[in-house]
C-alpha cells in the first residue's frame, strides 16, 4: 500500500523511471509501493547532476505530496537499467570493437547527440578525433538524451570506424568517480 505523504514531510522512496523527455522537461516514476505516478522534473535531475535520464532506471529520490500530485524535490541515486544478455552492444558481439583496446574515463564534451537518429558525437579534451556515442551506450549508462557542450566523462574503445563510446557518465558523477579512485590508489 502507498504510503500517505504530507506537504510539510517528504519522504524517501525506490522506483523506477517510466519515462523521461528532456525536452518536456519532466518524466515521471513508478514507486516500488505503488501508488500514484510521481513526478520527476529537469531542475531536480540537473541538481543530482545529469540532464537526462533513461527510462526503466532504478531511482532512489525524495518525494513531496503537493496540491497537483507526489512529486521528486530531490534523487538521492540511479542505477542504470538492467541490460538482459540478449542485447549486449552489437559492436562487441560482431567484432567491431576491441574489448581489450577500452581506455581510461575521459573528460568531454557533447558536440551534438541525436536521440532520433539513436547516435553523436563527443570530443574528448586533448584528442582531435570524434568520438562515437550509440543511443544504447547511453540507455546501459543510465542516460537517456545528450545536448551540445554537455560536459560528460566516457570510456572509449578502438572500433572498425572509429573510436566508440562503451560507457558514458554525467560529468557530475564521472568527476566524482575520479575522486573515488584517487582515494583508492
Amino acid at each position: 500500500m502507498a504510503q500517505e505523504i504530507s506537504a510539510h514531510d517528504p519522504i524517501v522512496l525506490r522506483g523506477q523511471v517510466k519515462w523521461f523527455d528532456p525536452n518536456k522537461g519532466f518524466g515521471f516514476v513508478i514507486a516500488d509501493e505503488g501508488g500514484a505516478d510521481i513526478l520527476l522534473h529537469a531542475n531536480v535531475l540537473r541538481n543530482f547532476g545529469q540532464s537526462s535520464v533513461a527510462d526503466g532506471s532504478l531511482i532512489e529520490i525524495t518525494v513531496q505530496s503537493t496540491e497537483r500530485g507526489r512529486q521528486a524535490v530531490s534523487v538521492l541515486s540511479i542505477e542504470p537499467p538492467q541490460a538482459d544478455g540478449e542485447h549486449q552492444l552489437e559492436e562487441f558481439t560482431e567484432g567491431l570493437v576491441d574489448p581489450d583496446s577500452v581506455g581510461p574515463l575521459e573528460p568531454a564534451r557533447v558536440k551534438w547527440f541525436d536521440k532520433a537518429k539513436g547516435f553523436g558525437f563527443a570530443n574528448v579534451f586533448g584528442r582531435s578525433e570524434d568520438v562515437f556515442i550509440h543511443v544504447e551506450v547511453l540507455r546501459r549508462s543510465g542516460l537517456a538524451d545528450l545536448q551540445p557542450g554537455e560536459a560528460i566523462g566516457l570510456r572509449s574503445a578502438a572500433g572498425k570506424r572509429g573510436c566508440m563510446a562503451v560507457s558514458v557518465l554525467s560529468w557530475d558523477a564521472a568527476n566524482s568517480t575520479s575522486q573515488e579512485h584517487e582515494v583508492d590508489s
